[in-house]
């Protein structure tokens, strides 16, 4: 079988590949399993080919070798706070640890950042003050609450 991307971020798991690739594909629209392949343990093959939302992927099954990092994270824009949501709570149930400032790490040890879109508009701001207050803001969530970072950029700073 031939590979269908010339670049592709793998990542190496001690165990449960298929299965996270499995999930993953069912969160984020646009993402496919393209090739599963064994290794003589039909269990836990050694590889997966997907995408998601086109962007190519590739688990490696290979043992304990080497660990998963926050260095190196899925980063997922959401359209609103309903995709945030149910992103964020499909990630962190059954084991997943939610972090700070929209990071999290899944139950497979994977870390994401879940990102509305509105937010680095937000912090693309020409007014460093208002900047300055979403980060302030976003410093204190975990999930990303993009209300909480609208009101933040709309605060006026009383003088006196």
């Amino acid at each position: 079988m031939e590979h269908a991307a010339k670049v592709r971020t793998c990542l190496w798991f001690d165990k449960g590949g298929v299965e996270a690739a499995r999930e993953y594909v069912t969160l984020v629209p646009n993402s496919r399993i393209e090739a599963v392949r064994e290794n003589g343990q039909p269990d836990d093959p050694m590889a997966v080919e997907f995408t998601l939302a086109g962007a190519p992927m590739m688990i490696l099954t290979a043992g304990p070798h080497y660990k998963l990092t926050p260095a190196a994270s899925i980063s997922v824009l959401t359209e609103d706070q309903n995709e945030t949501d149910r992103l964020w709570e499909a990630l962190t149930r059954n084991g997943g640890e939610p972090g700070r400032c929209g990071w999290l790490v899944d139950r497979f040890g994977v870390s994401w950042q879940i990102v509305p879109k509105r937010m680095p508009n937000l912090l693309a701001d020409e007014d460093p003050a208002v900047v300055n207050r979403v980060i302030e803001s976003m410093m204190q969530m975990g999930k990303i609450d993009i209300a909480a970072l609208e009101a933040a950029s709309a605060k006026v700073p009383s003088h006196g």
